[in-house]
């Protein structure tokens, strides 16, 4: 069968979702991967997936544009009669399963992978936007042959308790998954810690990470702000801060304002990083201090890493940590309890094995890839008679 996944960026098509167009390919599945032109066509193509870059502006609210867009797309779907369309992100989803509906196609999903900016900030354009999104929302996603799929149990009850979607068409599946044992922790690195008594067995400093996008809304200025108190109170800790601007996002953080950070030595900036599994072997921590997510993979990739999570009690990151079992929940926007919760763990050892090795059953109970893969392919399933799924049998795509 022939299913096209869309998304508003390249990138995330290739980082989130490329386990999934792997696994379809595996089964036999031609697979389309239509999203805005990027610099990951061409790796898509060498993967033999079919790339169709779309005519979309990622951030775009002129409605000619985005109106063409959806013609494109319908053109698109009937052109290569596809069989199933699964389209993520606000925009990419509610688009998909217009076009999808339009098009005649037989199956479409929607991931909803978090409500974003335009539900985290209440502007007076931003209410107004919503109003139009929920109406949208109505439109794109009704129907029989259509799901819409939630990360959070907190996304799942507002989709029902405002009726955006009939309870039949709902269904909840915990991000897009991780390979757990891409991201295993070092044997050795571990034992040493068990052994070592005081410290990571990593060096001297103890060394924190945050892995996101630079927004304020992850928390950037809280994980400034406690690094600063870190500081001053005289303890060894190295903030270091993984990722890159998103310049089509309004809470982007200037690069310059980040460059100055890193000057004045209240984090280590370390720009993108490919080998990310290296990266979480090689610290103490992974915190999110973000204001609300769908499920961050981030997290998910530290539990791998069977590292201690600290992030903050909003939807989305709750869905990873529970409290004192495989993490440590603080409450948004505050940079004092961050703080503390990092000191805590520096402090403790032994809290921090517990955490740790907690978050890592948890990630290969409920968040390894191929678990994901899984609920997709039933999801594929019961819209399309015929859907042969077959064996999923890695869950990353060949680098």
């Amino acid at each position: 069968m022939k299913i096209a996944l869309f998304a508003p960026s390249d990138a995330y098509l290739f980082n989130f979702r490329g386990a999934l167009a792997a696994a379809l390919h595996e089964a036999g599945h031609e697979v389309l991967m239509v999203a805005p032109p990027g610099p990951f066509g061409a790796r898509f193509e060498a993967l033999g997936y079919r790339w169709c870059p779309a005519p979309m502006e990622r951030a775009g609210m002129n409605p000619v544009k985005e109106v063409r867009l959806i013609a494109w797309l319908y053109r698109l779907f009937r052109r290569e009669r596809v069989d199933l369309v699964h389209g993520f992100i606000i925009k990419g989803a509610v688009y998909g399963a217009l076009s999808g509906r339009l098009a005649g196609v037989s199956g479409r999903v929607a991931s909803i992978t978090g409500m974003g900016y335009l539900f985290l900030h209440d502007s007076v354009l931003n209410r107004c936007l919503r109003a139009v999104v929920k109406g949208l929302f109505r439109l794109a996603f009704s129907g029989r042959s259509v799901r819409v799929v939630v990360q959070n149990r907190d996304d799942l009850a507002l989709f029902r308790d405002q009726g955006l979607v009939r309870l039949e068409n709902l269904e909840m599946v915990p991000g897009s998954g991780v390979d757990c044992e891409r991201f295993a922790p070092d044997t050795a690195a571990v034992d040493d810690e068990v052994t070592g008594g005081v410290g990571s067995g990593r060096g001297d400093s103890f060394r924190v990470l945050l892995p996101a996008r630079l927004l304020w809304h992850k928390g950037l200025a809280e994980y400034l702000e406690a690094s600063r108190c870190l500081k001053s109170e005289g303890r060894s800790v190295d903030c270091l801060l993984a990722g890159e601007p998103d310049d089509s996002n309004p809470t982007s953080v200037p690069q310059a304002e980040v460059e100055q950070w890193s000057s004045d030595g209240l984090i280590h900036w370390l720009g993108f990083v490919e080998d990310m599994p290296s990266l979480y072997r090689s610290v103490d921590v992974v915190v999110l201090p973000s204001y609300g997510e769908g499920l961050p993979k981030v997290l998910v990739e530290g539990a791998a890493a069977a590292l201690p999570l600290v992030t903050t009690n909003v939807p989305g990151c709750r869905e990873v940590v529970t409290d004192g079992e495989d993490g440590l929940l603080v409450p948004p926007r505050n940079s004092k309890a961050l703080a503390a919760a990092i000191a805590r763990l520096q402090d403790d050892p032994a809290l921090r094995r517990r955490l740790g090795k907690a978050a890592r059953d948890k990630a290969l109970a409920r968040f390894d890839a191929r678990i994901v893969i899984q609920d997709f392919f039933r999801i594929y399933a019961d819209l399309i008679p015929g859907f042969a799924a077959g064996p999923v049998t890695r869950s990353q795509p060949a680098q």
